[in-house]
Formats: C-alpha cells, sequence, structure tokens
C-alpha cells in the first residue's frame, strides 16, 4: 500500500484551503474594513481640519466687550468686529439677528469663562463663534509680547531632540523597539486569524468519518506536520494579502490618502532582537499550532473543541494586563511568570525584547522552552489522533492515549 509523502500532504492542503470561498472572505475583510475606517478617518481628519482652519477665519458680524484688557480693538476690527458700548443692547441684537454673535471677555480670561453668545447657524457652524472669540484673544495677546519667538515659546511650539546612550553607545530609543515589534504583530494577526483552523484542521477529518481511509494509506505524523506546515504556508500567505495593500496605498496613493510621511531611516534595527524576535515568532507559532491540533484530535466536535480553545486564545492577551510592568519593572513577580508560563511566554518575551529588557540567557531558555513545547505536542497530537481518530461521539482520554502502548 503506497504512503503519500509530506509534500502531498502539505500541497494538499494548501490548495484545499486557499480554493475556498470563505477562507478569502475571512482574509479579505480585516484589510479592506481597516481601508474603509483609514479612508474615513483621513476623510473626517481633513474635514475637521478644513472646518476648524475656516472657522478661525469665519466671516460673519459681531460685538464685543473687553473687561480683560487684553484684546486689541485693530485684530477685532479686522475680523469684522466692534467693540459694543452696551452689554444688555448687544445680547438683545444677538437674540434678534440683528448681529451674528457676542464676546465677554472677563476680567481675568485665564481662571474665568469667555463668553460667547450667537445665532445658531446648526450644530456644525456654531463653533466658528468659539473659534474667533479664542483668536481673536490668543493673536491679541501674542501682539502684546511683541516677540514672535517668545510668543512661539508661551504656546510650547519647541523642537526637542533626545539622545540617549546604552552600553557605551548611542541607543536608538523608540526607534530601537518598534522594529522587533512586527514579530509580535505578525503573531496575533496569523493566531488570531488561523487559530479556528489549526484546531478544526484534524476535526473536519472526524467529523466527516474518513479518518479510517486517510490513515490506511497515511501514517499520522506524515498528517500533522504536513497540516503545521501548510497552515504556515496560509499564513504567509494571509500575511501577504494584508501587506501588499497597504504597501500600495502608501507608495502610490499616500498622497491622495493624507498619510504621514514615515522617515524609516531613523529605524534601528538591531540584529541580535531580530533574531530573538524571529525565533520566538517560529517557536511560538508552532507550540501553538500544535496545542491546537492536539485540541483538535481529542475534542468529537467543532463545538467541543470551542470550549477549550477560547481560554488559550485568552492567553496570547493576558501580557498586555501588565504592560506597563512588563516594559518598566521585568523582574516583578507576575512579569516572571508570565515570562515562562509556555502561552504567556512568546508575546511577554517579546515585548521584552523590543524594549531591551530581556536578557540573552531569559531568552535562549524561553526559545527552547516554546520549540520543545512544539516537539511535544505535535507528538501528542500524533499519538491522539491515532487512538482517538475513531472517537466520534466522545472526547479522546489523554491519560489512556499515553499510558497505552505505542
Amino acid at each position: 500500500m503506497g504512503r503519500h509523502n509530506l509534500g502531498t500532504v502539505i500541497s494538499f492542503e494548501v490548495i484545499r484551503t486557499l480554493t475556498k470561498k470563505r477562507f478569502w472572505i475571512a482574509t479579505l475583510v480585516v484589510p479592506l474594513a481597516l481601508i474603509i475606517v483609514i479612508g474615513l478617518v483621513v476623510w473626517s481628519n481633513e474635514t475637521t481640519s478644513r472646518q476648524v482652519s475656516e472657522q478661525k477665519t469665519a466671516e460673519f458680524t459681531f460685538t464685543y466687550v473687553d473687561d480683560s484688557g487684553y484684546v486689541d480693538p485693530a485684530v477685532a476690527t479686522a475680523l469684522g468686529g466692534a467693540e459694543a458700548t452696551d452689554r444688555e443692547q448687544a445680547l438683545e441684537d444677538v437674540k434678534a439677528g440683528r448681529i451674528d454673535a457676542l464676546f465677554e471677555y472677563p476680567s481675568d480670561p485665564v481662571t474665568q469663562p469667555t463668553m460667547v453668545y450667537g445665532v445658531d447657524s446648526g450644530v456644525f457652524e456654531n463653533g466658528k463663534y468659539a473659534a474667533v472669540a479664542r483668536h481673536i484673544l490668543v493673536t491679541s495677546s501674542q501682539a502684546r509680547i511683541g516677540d514672535e519667538t517668545v510668543a512661539a515659546l508661551v504656546q510650547g511650539n519647541v523642537s526637542v531632540t533626545s539622545t540617549t546612550y546604552k552600553d557605551g553607545g548611542e541607543s536608538g530609543g523608540m526607534n530601537e523597539v518598534f522594529p522587533p515589534l512586527i514579530f509580535l504583530l505578525i503573531f496575533y494577526v496569523v493566531i488570531i486569524l488561523l487559530g479556528n483552523q489549526m484546531v478544526t484542521s484534524l476535526l473536519e477529518e472526524k467529523e466527516n468519518r474518513v479518518t479510517e481511509m486517510i490513515l490506511t494509506s497515511l501514517d499520522p505524523t506524515t498528517l500533522v506536520i504536513g497540516k503545521v506546515v501548510s497552515l504556515f504556508i496560509i499564513g504567509v500567505v494571509q500575511i501577504v494579502v494584508f501587506v501588499v495593500p497597504i504597501i500600495i496605498g502608501y507608495v502610490f496613493f499616500r498622497t491622495t490618502l493624507n498619510l504621514p510621511y514615515l522617515d524609516l531611516s531613523h529605524l534601528v534595527v538591531n540584529p541580535g532582537s531580530m533574531i530573538v524576535g524571529a525565533l520566538l515568532f517560529v517557536g511560538g507559532f508552532t507550540a501553538f499550532t500544535g496545542t491546537l491540533v492536539a485540541i483538535g484530535a481529542v475534542m468529537p466536535t467543532i463545538r467541543d473543541a470551542g470550549q477549550v480553545f477560547a481560554p488559550l486564545m485568552i492567553m496570547i492577551f493576558v501580557p498586555f494586563y501588565a504592560i506597563s510592568l512588563v516594559v518598566s519593572d521585568p523582574h516583578a513577580l507576575i512579569v516572571q511568570v508570565f515570562t515562562y508560563f509556555p502561552y504567556t511566554a512568546t508575546v511577554t518575551v517579546m515585548l521584552r525584547n523590543a524594549f531591551g529588557t530581556v536578557s540573552p540567557l531569559e531568552a535562549t531558555i524561553v526559545i527552547v522552552e516554546q520549540f520543545v513545547l512544539s516537539v511535544v505536542m505535535l507528538r501528542l497530537a500524533v499519538r491522539l489522533f491515532r487512538y482517538g481518530s475513531i472517537s466520534y461521539t466522545q472526547k479522546v482520554s489523554i491519560r489512556a492515549v499515553l499510558s497505552s502502548p505505542k
């Protein structure tokens, strides 16, 4: 009886997955949603920025009362305003619609609010009154200072460039943090998108009642390893589908989309951190995949597998509840627990690796731990599938499988 090789299993699984409509729907829905959200945000930002700019220079009739003494009449006049001689009459003129607005500047505009009264122009247009009132006070105050540099300094318009040193050399700061974090981002995307498929990769055969036929011509080890490798390949395809549209949009439509210019030349790529990040990604991905495949081999149905799947997926988000400690106090007890517990270790150490708080020894221990766990879980998945392949209606007993002879 012929044996299918590993390549046959991988090609079959990859082609079968890539030809499913639901795979492409699930894969494309996130990029499309991101494109829509980014487009709406860009449009909203442009609209808001334009409205704020227009409101500052909006033309309408107004009078003002200045108890502060800071308002420059020339500034107010240039914008179409005039000082009110009678406060009560000015307010009545606004109510009657004879003038558009009245601004009352208090004696202490720092601790007391400037009162603005205006004719209702609609929810979005009414903001022009406050914008102009504020613009008059700020511009008048800057003119009183008489020095543009001092005026800019008072507003906090100061550029500061920081340089820090580590181990005798210049450190990259946040520019050194971002590159290793790309592995954490990829890990989350792949696990979230493929997690359910990892669980169901063996359950499909069990629920379709074809496992006996498969095992007559295919070794369980080859099947499990093939499914894991095919999941990795599918994950790469999904990452490409995510990244390519973003790159195309940024390179060719950055100006149209009003996207900020990203100067990647300032990023500092530390080879050691990147290697650690890559090894953590591969080890963590394989460990989670092996675990989820083993869950699929134990459970009789997808519904039963979901009861274990959800808590396991929560594990990869738990370290973010203590992210402040992970970054500031990596030797805290809870951080150490997250660092070495297998299903929180990948995310925790990826964060610590990016922020430079993980030692080479700690990184080595966790990487070895992840790869050892990967091997153990894959071997366990093979045994569970071999002995539980015909358990269609009940959960496989792990104790019974482990105690049985090979």
